[in-house]
């Protein structure tokens, strides 16, 4: 059958507002989640703003600090997929909470480490933890809202990282220089516990399952995607192994997680390393720095944010802009970075490294609303596992670690000034992606919208 999908064929229509669930409960999901995920952050970052004690107290390395800060992006990055997986046939929820839990036991181990072997292993435990919970999350987050809103939920939720690191930074510096580094970790981690017995409690897989049984039928980029039946979300494991390849089926889907990634090396780099740049070059006290990084890390979130809501609202009649923002922003974040780390310590850099940061991770929302168009709803939680690990094997693992290797054999401001051509690659990446969206996007239509997912299922298991 020969079906075409152009930018004009299917307008937006009212279809693709519908509620799966109540707002009121829609937005009470959202803001759990969210605050779950400002958690995973805070544990992830504290670290970030006791480098300088940790330095002076162990007589640590750049590289150690960067291997520290890059070794939980890494396992995030190993164990997304299948713990991801997992979790679409365990149940989302479950999987949440049993997630928030581990990390924030994990980083109450890290407050009684008696050395960089323990903090090591303390740290592999908390990336363990959050493995999933990015992907699994906001899962659940797009599955209570309408399919419009993609790319201003996914940057506003992926955001939380960036809200998570000021919090993180922040709060962690400034119990770190009134109680020592250890109440920081200890800090953390209550508050991760306590937020996963709230979420629990709150949150459950009945109260999610109007979705799957209650939803309309929706129109997202000119397409119109069948509502899904209870068993398409919840698909069973023979299911889910025929429907796993839709994961890499289109060169679009792959320049999405391949750009996304090379991005948020960029994003990851500046969040980890600006304490210590602001602590060395502009000679501010622990939590002093901690704090100026913090606003930056939160310039970083509302980029994301902002992103997304420009995606959105720029792409309902012309769904190719989406990859127009992504690219505009990872050239955006080459320049304005490159200028401010050649501009010697003072306002003018200031102000030339906060415009950079507003662009460097503004691509997320855009990126993570491609790739839920363009995969099955009942492997969700998996597409965005890939996302998340490409985020974190190609951005968010490598970046702190690389940093701090280039930083030991010139200094940080040398590796910072290298930092920000990864842009390239990441643009790279959009455009190509850009370039083949439109066919990648008739094809899934074809094959699995049109056809219908258990046609799609069959054919791709025989």
């Amino acid at each position: 059958m020969a079906f075409h999908t152009t930018e004009q064929s299917l307008p937006e229509t009212a279809s693709s507002s519908v509620w799966p669930v109540s707002r009121r409960y829609a937005w009470v999901v959202f803001a759990l989640s969210f605050g779950l995920l400002l958690s995973d952050y805070m544990s992830r970052q504290v670290l970030n703003a006791v480098f300088p004690m940790l330095k002076a107290e162990w007589s640590l390395s750049d590289a150690e600090l960067g291997s520290l800060s890059g070794v939980v992006a890494l396992t995030v990055g190993v164990l997304a997929f299948p713990l991801s997986l997992l979790a679409d046939r365990w149940g989302r929820v479950r999987s949440l909470v049993l997630a928030a839990t581990v990390w924030s036991l994990a980083t109450l181990g890290c407050a009684v480490s008696a050395g960089y072997g323990e903090m090591m292993l303390g740290r592999l435990f908390v990336g363990i933890g959050e493995a999933a919970y990015g992907s699994v999350g906001i899962a659940v987050v797009l599955s209570v809202f309408p399919a419009v809103l993609r790319a201003t939920l996914s940057g506003a939720f992926i955001a939380g990282g960036a809200f998570g690191s000021v919090l993180g930074v922040s709060i962690g510096g400034a119990v770190a220089d009134a109680f020592g580094w250890r109440w920081a970790f200890g800090v953390m981690g209550v508050f991760g516990l306590v937020l996963a017995a709230c979420y629990g409690a709150v949150v459950t897989e009945k109260r999610l399952r109007p979705r799957a049984e209650t939803a309309e039928d929706t129109v997202t980029d000119g397409v119109r995607h069948k509502a899904p039946s209870t068993d398409e979300v919840t698909a069973p494991r023979s299911q889910l192994r025929a429907l796993l390849p839709r994961l890499f089926s289109s060169v679009s889907v792959i320049g999405a997680y391949v750009g996304s990634g090379l991005q948020l090396f960029i994003a990851g780099a500046l969040i980890a390393w600006l304490p210590s740049y602001f602590d060395r070059y502009y000679h501010l006290p622990t939590a002093q720095a901690g704090a100026t990084a913090g606003v930056f890390a939160l310039i970083i979130g509302l980029g994301m944010i902002g992103g997304g809501v420009v995606s959105d609202r720029i792409s309902k009649t012309r769904p190719l802009r989406k990859w127009s923002v992504a690219i505009a922003c990872s050239l955006g974040s080459l320049v304005l970075l490159l200028t401010a780390f050649h501009l010697p310590a003072g306002s003018l850099q200031i102000m030339a490294l906060a415009a950079g940061a507003l662009l460097a991770a503004g691509t997320a929302g855009p990126a993570a609303a491609m790739v839920a168009n363009l995969t099955p709803a009942a492997i969700a939680a998996t597409a965005f596992a890939t996302l998340t690990l490409a985020n974190s094997l190609l951005g968010l693992a490598p970046g702190p670690a690389v940093t701090g290797l280039l930083a030991d054999r010139t200094s940080l401001l040398d590796a910072l000034q290298v930092v920000p051509l990864i842009a390239l690659g990441a643009t790279a990446a959009f455009v190509i992606g850009r370039h083949h969206y439109e066919r990648d996007l008739c094809r899934f239509t074809e094959e699995f919208v049109l056809v219908g997912p258990e046609a799609a299922r069959k054919e791709a298991s025989s």
